[in-house]
């Protein structure tokens, strides 16, 4: 079966250039344009992907992330912006959303993109790691992750991650330890060149140590190497 694909744009020439090439490349596509379309196709569709415009008419690009992830909905988000600004870049990411990409654009290089995160997605593709047990558990404190049910637990209650979260977390734990630099985070976790741009990897652990952490200006967990990086380690029991 073809994975599905929500494209959402008030431009239709835009949505024209990219459903066309989307579809492509084997994918099928769904369209809204505007945000309110958006909201009742992502719940009547379940679409794998949205490629979703962040100037929409009704309800904008953001709120549509925001309202998506209130709802529970972890499905892939690709952010398009005709800004190329920092604030809507890292405001859509804390927000949810897994990537961006800032107007104008190849379609292919649309494509491409789609093609990564969907793959890194692909739960199959996440059951590898040496640090993780016989039963494909990985262990750190209370924390719990299970790769091949694109799961994460901590103190037994299920943590509600987005595709990239649960990426960037698996990684972490799979390198228990060591101190990963944010280029190497980038590189391995987003899979192509982001110019750069460590504050999204900043972003992506800020979320995490939300989600895990006690104290979030202490953390235990995920620890800031300064001038380096982060590292996932065992709690100690005087912290």
């Amino acid at each position: 079966m073809n994975k599905k694909i929500l494209v959402v744009d008030d431009e239709q020439s835009i949505v024209t250039l990219l459903q066309y090439n989307l579809e492509r490349s084997g994918y099928d596509v769904i369209t809204a344009s505007d945000g309110e379309e958006a909201l009742e196709q992502a719940e009547k569709e379940n679409p794998d992907l949205i490629v979703l415009d962040v100037m929409l008419p009704k309800v904008d690009g953001i709120d549509v992330c925001k309202q998506l992830r209130q709802q529970k909905m972890m499905v892939p988000i690709l952010m398009l912006t005709a800004k190329d600004e920092e604030f809507d870049k890292v405001l859509g990411l804390e927000l949810g959303a897994d990537d961006y990409m800032t107007k104008p654009f190849s379609p292919r290089e649309v494509t491409a993109r789609v093609k990564a995160i969907l793959r890194r997605a692909d739960i199959s593709s996440l059951s590898q790691g040496r640090e993780e047990e016989k039963d494909g558990k990985i262990l750190i404190g209370e924390l719990k992750i299970l790769p091949e049910h694109y799961e994460a637990y901590f103190k037994s209650e299920q943590l509600e991650l987005t595709p990239k979260e649960f990426e960037l977390l698996l990684y972490l734990g799979k390198h228990k330890g060591r101190v990963l630099t944010r280029d190497l985070l980038l590189s391995a976790v987003w899979n192509y060149d982001f110019a750069g741009d460590t504050r999204i990897v900043d972003v992506h652990i800020s979320h995490l140590r939300d989600k895990i952490e006690s104290n979030t200006k202490k953390p235990i967990y995920i620890k800031t190497i300064r001038g380096l990086g982060y590292k996932l380690e065992e709690p100690k029991m005087n912290e």
